[in-house]
């Protein structure tokens, strides 16, 4: 396979970008034509990432100094509410490109819901009509067939591949759902905030955003939609000391006489052919280390002391599976590659 697909990534300084870098330099179809980084352009991609200095690369330009005709993809890591006016531009000048959005602007379709939670109207509705939702285990025919991919959030990937296919078999009580969960310090981003200094966010654990983190509404956009209702769901995130990875340990009240053993057999018929989600036996309980570096999912389900209810932990890279390892997941299926094509690295242990 010639490296003969074309690609940018913009917010190529990010963590998110410069793992879709990490992954891109290793994939076999991608050309890296184009990065983005308004703050650090000008410099070369080993300035900003000393782990890059022993592969060429373009240097960082602006967005306006790319060239978006010598591209055929562009995926995206900048900061939500920046993105729309963007995509917009870029593909009304160059509507071929595939457009693959690793930022939060294109993934509600309400516009209401998304001024409530992002503070400002949408700017690029038109867009946002034909944005597919980037889950790609449950939307792999639309994503085949779209221009514009919107890549779900970290905690949302986690929690939707563990709650979807028990919510859709009616198995869970889709409006008794709580969910904590626990992200790497890369899970903030890379700019300058006190709270993930390492004297401030090591050796702790905090809970942050609560009752009004921005996944919440894209979890509960997509369990309402299989659920056939409005469901509201309870979403706690925590920050963990650790550079990357994340744990959602989501607790759920089963319907009828369902069991914590038809719970993961749910799972197991769901995810039987998948090649990144993998359901835990009984008894083993997924851990960060199991995926860390890698784009695979793990599940766990476990029987709650309390009667009828059950415990369900999934476990993903936030940087990979929650981000970037997606994004390139749904760039092999819109152009028609083998869907783990470059993804196919293991965990990194210990």
């Amino acid at each position: 396979m010639s490296k003969g697909i074309r690609i940018g990534v913009l917010g190529a300084s990010g963590y998110t970008g410069s793992d879709l870098v990490r992954l891109a330099l290793a994939h076999p179809a991608m050309e890296i034509a184009a990065l983005t980084a308004n703050s650090q352009a000008g410099k070369a991609m080993a300035e900003v990432f000393p782990q890059f200095g022993f592969v060429d690369l373009p240097g960082l330009t602006t967005i306006e100094e790319a060239d978006w005709s010598m591209v055929d993809a562009v995926f995206c890591g900048l900061p939500h509410g920046t993105t729309q006016e963007i995509a917009k531009s870029v593909l009304a000048e160059h509507p071929g490109i595939k457009f693959i959005d690793m930022s939060a602007d294109f993934r509600l379709r309400d516009p209401d819901v998304y001024r409530t939670w992002y503070g400002h109207e949408h700017l690029a509705m038109d867009l946002q009509a034909e944005a597919v939702y980037g889950l790609t285990e449950h939307y792999r025919t639309a994503i085949r067939d779209a221009r514009l991919v919107a890549c779900p959030g970290c905690y949302p990937t986690a929690t939707l591949l563990s709650l979807i296919p028990l919510v859709a078999a009616g198995l869970v009580d889709a409006s008794d759902i709580v969910v904590d969960a626990k992200s790497g310090v890369t899970g903030a981003g890379r700019s300058l905030k006190q709270n993930i200094l390492f004297s401030e966010a090591g050796e702790g654990l905090s809970p942050y955003s609560v009752g009004k983190h921005r996944h919440a509404p894209e979890i509960e956009q997509e369990v309402s939609r299989v659920a056939g209702e409005n469901v509201t769901v309870s979403f706690t995130p925590h920050l963990i000391p650790m550079s990357r990875g994340e744990l959602c340990t989501s607790y759920l009240r089963m319907t009828g006489s369902t069991t914590a053993d038809d719970l993961r057999a749910a799972f197991v018929d769901a995810y039987r052919d998948e090649p990144f989600v993998h359901v835990a036996p009984a008894g083993v309980l997924p851990q960060t280390q199991n995926v860390r570096g890698s784009n695979h999912c793990q599940i766990g389900v476990v029987a709650d002391r309390a009667p009828g209810r059950a415990i369900v932990i999934s476990v993903i890279d936030n940087l990979v599976k929650g981000s970037a390892g997606q994004a390139v997941q749904n760039f092999n299926l819109m152009y028609g590659i083998e869907e783990t094509t470059g993804l196919m690295q293991q965990a990194l242990f210990p």
